[in-house]
């Protein structure tokens, strides 16, 4: 990778703005604005039972080599991994379904992170994201920390704040249905996928009134020459970008895995979507949408092309210097 595809989106639109034909009164009102959304952090936190994916999903999203790994504040008590990317952290619980005394255990540690506030006084976790094995036909576990624990903690102002992820879904009827070829599931598969992911649904909603919708995706892997590219991984990023607050989904573009492949075979054309939650997250948080009335180049969503007025320079004609690999494929630029 090049020395410009590692800048930062951040320290990007800082030049780009420096850099505009602005005033300098409206330059420093930019650049305190990008200083507030620089210094945003998001916390995602993922649940799931032994073999459902947790660390593949986490994988697969984010840029894990940057990543610096520890464990939440007493290590004799919580073991709770802690992956910390910069803006983003990540928390990986300990998976469930070992023994009792472990979920157990398990659980007690859930609870008291979600019970955490940041320096705000706001809930410091922003979203969890629970991770089923789609091949599994035992997920009582899993249901019962979601009908139990994660939603009554949350509460059902905070439902949003839940996300259902279904992994593995090219393993749902052993393996069988899935087409190599186009990575995708065959027409006996996806219906037996959306059969699953009702029955998910209906399961939590009769459980709890919260209405969820499962995201059915595989995260991928290597297994020795085998190697499974991920399905449906721009859509999971669709359901995260919108569960998490707008004024934060910067930071997780900002944190996306590098590799093309991960975002190419979806169910669906999601790069409308997600260049919609980009632009919409860039607009607020550098102009705070002072600049509106300005038709910005012909993109159906009313921004880019071109961003007239001096925006912020050429960030979005030079997309090249902010864009980059994810983002070029996922936005489809």
């Amino acid at each position: 990778m090049d020395t410009e595809t590692q800048r930062n989106i951040f320290d990007t639109l800082n030049d780009e703005i420096v850099n505009s034909d602005l005033t300098e009164a409206e330059k420093n009102r930019r650049l305190s604005m990008l200083l507030k959304a620089s210094g945003r952090k998001i916390n995602l936190m993922l649940v799931g039972a032994t073999g459902s994916g947790k660390s593949s999903t986490i994988n697969a999203l984010f840029d894990m080599s940057v990543a610096k790994v520890g464990v939440g504040v007493d290590p004799e008590t919580d073991r709770i991994e802690k992956y910390d990317l910069g803006n983003l952290t990540v928390w990986d619980t300990p998976e469930l379904g070992d023994t009792v005394g472990n979920d157990k255990e398990t659980i007690g540690q859930i609870v008291r992170k979600m019970s955490e506030a940041d320096g705000d006084g706001n809930l410091l976790i922003d979203l969890v994201l629970v991770v089923l094995d789609a091949s599994s036909k035992d997920l009582a576990v899993s249901y019962n920390v979601i009908n139990k624990t994660l939603i009554p903690c949350l509460g059902k102002d905070n439902s949003h704040r839940i996300l259902i992820g279904l992994n593995q879904s090219d393993m749902a009827m052993k393996g069988r249905h899935w087409d190599r070829e186009t990575n995708t599931p065959d027409p006996p598969l996806q219906e037996f996928l959306i059969q699953k992911s009702c029955s998910i649904k209906r399961r939590i909603g009769e459980a709890t009134g919260v209405n969820v919708e499962p995201v059915c995706y595989c995260a991928g892997y290597t297994n020795g020459e085998e190697k499974q590219c991920p399905y449906n991984l721009s859509k999971l990023l669709y359901y995260i970008l919108m569960a998490v607050p707008p004024e934060k989904r910067l930071v997780l573009f900002d944190k996306l895995n590098n590799d093309e492949e991960n975002w190419v075979c979806n169910d669906a054309d999601y790069s409308g979507a997600v260049r919609k939650s980009f632009f919409s997250s860039l607009w607020e948080d550098i102009t705070a949408g002072a600049d509106k009335g300005a038709l910005i180049g012909g993109c159906s969503i009313g921004f880019p092309g071109v961003i007239v007025g001096g925006l912020i320079g050429g960030i979005v004609g030079g997309l090249s210097t902010l864009i980059i690999k994810p983002l070029a494929k996922l936005l489809n630029l």
